[in-house]
């Protein structure tokens, strides 16, 4: 059963996604937020599982400066298409994603092994002094990680 303290940080946390999310949004520079209709379409269209519905936060065309993503506008930017994952912290980093501490599902992972080139994790540095981002690709994340471990999470 969770605690509450578990609760009180996994508020937090959606709290900070949402200010990341807001501050992509914010640049103009072809993010997306997309809802859940829109993620089933777009695993649909490009021939994926609806297991990975939740490996992905935002779609990103890169130039694409439009209020609204649709089917059309799907459809007319698959070839240029990137889906993202948002990582977000309100931590100082100044060479972001260098220091960033997260975690990532095993269908994160395999996501990202599926789609290459059209996944990447977008990290967020949310602080008064410096917001960044900065986006890799799987490949490039793995050259950055010190250190990785597993943990299970289990339900009974």
């Amino acid at each position: 059963m969770a605690n509450s303290h578990s609760f009180t940080i996994t508020i937090s946390n959606n709290v900070t996604e949402k200010e990341g999310l807001n501050f992509l949004m914010g640049l103009q520079a072809g993010f997306f937020k997309v809802d859940l209709a829109t993620k089933k379409y777009l695993l649909e269209v490009l021939g994926l599982e609806q297991k990975f519905i939740q490996a992905f936060d935002l779609v990103l065309i890169p130039g694409m400066k439009i209020d609204e993503l649709t089917t059309v506008t799907i459809s007319a930017s698959l070839d240029n298409l990137i889906l993202v994952e948002l990582k977000t912290t309100k931590k100082h980093l100044p060479e972001n994603p260098k220091g960033f501490f997260f975690g990532a599902t095993q269908n994160e992972i395999e996501f990202g092994n599926l789609l290459g080139s059209r996944f990447r994790f977008c990290f967020v540095s949310l602080h008064s002094k410096a917001s960044t981002y900065a986006l890799l690709t799987l490949p490039e994340m793995e050259k950055l990680i010190k250190i990785k471990r597993i943990q299970y999470q289990i339900n009974l």
